[in-house]
């Protein structure tokens, strides 16, 4: 039994909650027995997204999730390229072979209905890309390698 004091329009109301269940509340307002039939909330059915594998998307490597955009070492002189965020990826401006510099834009991913550029963190060859325009990527996922 849980008593509560309410003051409402400047009245004072004493307000015993004697019983509850799933469907009505009993109460006792300045000694007057209520109850309270309870309105059922209707569950909402949680979907599960599922990623469509595609034979590009079989291939990526798997990388912890990092906070930020992050590059690390593939194999040696090797420098990965991974997904800042979750997103689509709308344009690929390199190919296999371009030799590119820091700070060149190596693709375009939309994320939360805005482009980012993604662009190169070193100097060398792209060696791989591990994506295709219109893929979905996840934050983490392996895009492009430079060597």
């Amino acid at each position: 039994m849980k008593e509560f004091k309410y003051t409402i329009n400047g009245s004072p109301y004493r307000v015993v909650v004697v019983n509850s269940d799933e469907e009505s509340v009993g109460l006792e307002v300045n000694g007057t027995p209520y109850v309270v039939e309870l309105e059922q909330k209707k569950k909402k059915s949680i979907s599960r997204i599922q990623r469509q594998v595609t034979p590009s998307s079989q291939q990526r490597e798997v990388a912890p999730k990092p906070s930020v955009t992050r590059t690390s070492v593939a194999a040696a002189g090797s420098t990965q390229i991974n997904s800042p965020l979750p997103g689509v990826i709308l344009d690929l401006r390199v190919k296999v072979g371009d030799i590119v510099k820091k700070g060149d834009t190596l693709l375009v991913l939309e994320a939360m209905k805005m482009e980012n550029n993604i662009q190169a963190t070193s100097d060398g060859k792209v060696a791989s890309i591990s994506i295709q325009k219109g893929d979905s990527v996840l934050e983490g996922d392996v895009l492009v390698v430079i060597e």
